[in-house]
């Protein structure tokens, strides 16, 4: 039997799916290489916000089409869409399974099964949210705040790593909170976040760690000791402030973080030089006055991050910015965020065309492509380099590359 897939959405959403492959093919079944001509094809789906949640409808009736020509046998959906929605799985008829996400961590992955591809993975610390931001649907799809059992993860990475993973991403909803619901032992501290990092640094090979999602007041002097001064820890972090104006993150629900947003860029850049920066920033949320965006804007273009997403809010059902009044029409929440990204394009240019000539090492990710430590996978761009170069650098090695060119988010790059 064999089982074609879809996935969709965020990388925690593709560590599910790996769960859930890995489970079907302890019970017989083989990927296939053609995923629309298979035994089952499986739609991971998304539903964080509405532009999400039609694509997986999209993806859901386009597999029912192939069912009804005969490509494809089954179709099983599954991820956060039949999770925050249930009862809508009598609009899909012929769907032959509903599932939601994973409701604990008690199956392990096949160490060999990535799709992320051979030369990284995502390592998956923790499940849920307990935050209660008021854009975000997160909490009521996905639940609480779990720790995964250390064991377990340090289990998965070495597996990671024994099978040629060399980069190990490690994510959740919120990284920085790893170990808040464990019960410590008699006369012992309660483990945390760089207590799993730095016994991810004794595992054995030639592999590297980057930690994605840190919410701007969960960052501890702990945490940036240890991304200073670990060999394998890659000198990045992800920082979503999501905005900058101390009113409209209060009515985000983020206002504990007021401080510690608008000190973020500053205080991660002392303590470790070096470093690279992401954020991702919302336009449109009610409240924004034309002043707050601008403040906005401002702290954009002096924080200097040197990778920036934007999106225009759009309200989710069950959360409680959906009740707020004073949101900005959506056209002027479009706007906004094209400014900000007018604003963070010249940024990135000046900084990229800094970095042309020198020499770097970089991960070769697939035939041709390599990303350098400041470079996350999926959201940020690339190094590309010749066909020729692509024959000497094999996938999932390390390599040394001199940066010739900047072309819109990318490199182009040629073997050192």
């Amino acid at each position: 039997m064999t089982v074609g897939l879809v996935s969709l959405g965020c990388a925690k959403n593709a560590a599910d799916l790996e769960v859930r492959v890995g489970r079907m093919l302890s019970e017989g079944w083989t990927l296939s290489s053609t995923p629309d001509r298979c035994d089952a094809l499986v739609v991971n789906t998304c539903a964080f916000i509405e532009s999400a949640r039609e694509e997986a409808e999209r993806e859901i009736r386009r597999a029912l089409s192939l069912k009804r020509k005969g490509a494809v046998k089954r179709v099983f959906v599954a991820g956060c869409y039949p999770e925050r929605y249930p009862e809508r799985a009598s609009l899909f008829k012929g769907v032959d399974s509903w599932e939601g996400v994973p409701k604990k961590f008690g199956c392990q992955r096949i160490p060999g099964l990535r799709l992320s591809g051979k030369a990284f993975a995502y390592l998956k610390i923790a499940e849920g949210c307990s935050h209660r931001c008021a854009y975000c649907a997160i909490p009521a799809i996905r639940g609480k705040y779990r720790s995964r059992p250390m064991s377990a993860i340090l289990k998965e990475a070495r597996d990671f790593v024994r099978t040629g993973v060399r980069e190990l991403n490690v994510i959740a909803q919120d990284p920085m909170l790893y170990g808040v619901d464990f019960k410590p032992a008699p006369g012992k501290s309660r483990p945390n976040l760089v207590t799993l990092l730095k016994a991810l640094d004794r595992i054995r090979g030639d592999f590297m760690v980057r930690v994605l999602y840190s919410y701007p007041n969960e960052i501890t002097d702990e945490f940036l000791g240890w991304m200073r001064t670990s060999p394998r820890a890659v000198k990045y972090v992800d920082v979503p402030l999501q905005h900058t104006d101390p009113a409209v993150l209060k009515a985000m629900a983020r206002g504990s973080a007021v401080k510690a947003t608008q000190e973020a860029a500053e205080r991660i850049r002392a303590a470790v030089p070096g470093v690279t920066l992401r954020t991702t920033v919302m336009t449109g949320f009610p409240g924004e006055t034309a002043a707050a965006f601008a403040r906005m804007l401002a702290d954009v273009k002096r924080m200097q991050f040197d990778h920036l997403g934007v999106f225009a809010y759009s309200p989710e059902e069950g959360t409680a910015g959906a009740a707020m009044k004073g949101r900005p029409p959506m056209r002027v929440a479009q706007s906004r965020a094209l400014k900000i990204m007018a604003a963070q394009k010249r940024i990135w240019d000046r900084k990229a065309k800094s970095m042309v000539g020198l020499e770097l090492p970089a991960l070769v990710v697939s035939p041709g492509v390599a990303r350098l430590e400041s470079q996350a996978p999926d959201v940020d761009g690339v190094v590309r380099f010749s066909d020729e170069d692509a024959a000497i650098a094999p996938v999932g090695e390390f390599v040394l590359v001199r940066l010739i060119e900047v072309r819109e988010y990318d490199f182009i790059g040629e073997i050192v």
